[in-house]
């Protein structure tokens, strides 16, 4: 284990490394609400495996980054954004490939349109446009189940650790898509590091507050670099059809469609995903 803290923007962000420095940087962010613990730590050395020099990282307001009072809006994707510039400051790293999980790639598109110059490649799993004007693309919403499920967060107790673990692996089994059996064990083993890494676990839900921006609405077709879309057909937080927006709007982009997948990068994909981002992250 490598973590550490970093002073970035003015704010503390915990970031871990895999593999040589020397080799070619992937930069790893994950999605709304989850720490980097999602990025699997076999994942990440399976992709490290592969040449490539792995950085992953918690996000505002999960794990041991900053995290601000739960219930407050303090920042926007666009800081966050800035944020993983900063990370890779951090490293003296000057141009990174990225990767970006469901919120994650839309902070990977943003950095491709705000930071050309660093970005070599991004690739977006499980992710959407990010933008103010979705609904005239008529994209079909988050499914009302994961709305439903997780409004029942309210009445938990959250000072009962065994009760969280359980909530929190209970949703992680609603994005199983039907290819694949949920893997219990793997999942209590990451939530349970959640829990225990997080600074304050219910500033999680500040992500809610993320908004999109008027200002990056109807720029995908300017993004000027490799662009990979990875998507589960069963994807019921961005249903595919995010996906194909994405790939429709974002010049030359790549499809790889994971068959019976939902919202998750799920073992059984491990060897899909790291052999196309291996592929991907070739073009320099």
């Amino acid at each position: 284990m490598n973590e550490k803290i970093n002073k970035i923007n003015g704010i503390d962000i915990c970031t871990e490394t895999f593999g040589t420095p020397q080799n070619p940087a992937v930069l790893l962010i994950m999605g709304a609400m989850c720490s980097m613990v999602y990025w699997d730590e076999e994942f990440c050395q399976q992709l490290a495996d592969t040449g490539r020099y792995v950085i992953r990282y918690d996000n505002r307001d999960v794990g041991r980054s900053i995290a601000y009072e739960p219930g407050s809006s303090n920042y926007t994707v666009i800081d966050m954004a800035d944020d993983a510039v900063g990370v890779l400051d951090s490293y003296h790293i000057d141009k990174a490939h990225i990767v970006g999980m469901s919120l994650g790639g839309m902070i990977a598109q943003i950095m491709a349109l705000r930071y050309p110059q660093r970005v070599l490649s991004i690739t977006m799993i499980a992710s959407g446009i990010f933008g103010s004007d979705d609904n005239n693309r008529n994209l079909p919403p988050m499914d009302e189940k994961i709305l439903a499920y997780h409004a029942n967060g309210a009445k938990l107790n959250w000072s009962d650790e065994e009760s969280v673990a359980d909530y929190l692996v209970a949703g992680s089994a609603l994005l199983c898509g039907s290819k694949h059996k949920f893997d219990e064990q793997r999942a209590y083993k990451q939530v349970e590091k959640e829990i225990k890494r997080a600074n304050n676990l219910l500033s999680m839900f500040n992500h809610t507050f993320l908004k999109g921006d008027d200002s990056y609405e109807g720029k995908l077709k300017e993004i000027d670099v490799p662009a990979l879309v990875i998507h589960g057909t069963e994807d019921i937080v961005l249903p595919y059809e995010h996906a194909l927006a994405l790939v429709n709007e974002i010049p030359n982009a790549l499809l790889l469609s994971l068959k019976g997948s939902s919202h998750e990068i799920h073992f059984d994909d491990w060897d899909h995903i790291i052999n196309a981002i291996s592929h991907h992250t070739s073009v320099l």
